[in-house]
């Protein structure tokens, strides 16, 4: 069984709904969910936040911390998932942002680094990883790696 399957399961199964803020994955990580009969029972909304103004204007992130800490960090991933969980007033949410390479990255942040953040209303939890692959590889890894957070959380 899928991943994203089973996810979808355990959140029709508590009564949970699910959001997700997506960038460097464009949308991915939504359209693995939506690809399953049945997940409008859980999943409320997705966007793609891909640019900077896009996650000031829509999950209002303010652009004193994407200035300050950049886009892919901690800092704003944990706020695209917070903020995305309250908009949609939603059970649970995802943040994922990074970059898909193979261009784009830094010393400090190479490409394929992603940071995921998930929400509840009890926590945040955040991970920071570095893919390995083609653009196409990193965008996959990185929503296996939100799907994994996301039921980790659901436990």
């Amino acid at each position: 069984m899928l991943k994203e399957v089973t996810l979808l399961n355990k959140l029709i199964q508590k009564r949970l709904t699910l959001a997700i803020a997506e960038s460097c994955t464009g949308g991915l990580l939504s359209n693995r969910i939506t690809n399953i009969s049945g997940s409008s029972h859980a999943f409320l909304l997705g966007i793609v936040t891909y640019s900077n103004d896009s996650k000031t204007r829509i999950l209002k992130i303010p652009k004193k911390i994407i200035v300050t800490h950049g886009a892919v960090s901690e800092e704003v991933v944990k706020r695209m998932a917070l903020n995305i969980r309250k908009i949609a007033q939603a059970s649970i949410s995802v943040g994922i942002t990074g970059i898909a390479g193979p261009h784009g990255g830094t010393k400090t942040k190479p490409a394929g680094t992603v940071f995921i953040a998930v929400s509840s209303k009890k926590k945040v939890l955040v991970k920071k990883s570095l893919f390995r692959g083609s653009r196409l590889q990193v965008k996959r890894k990185a929503t296996d790696k939100a799907i994994k957070m996301l039921l980790e959380a659901l436990r």
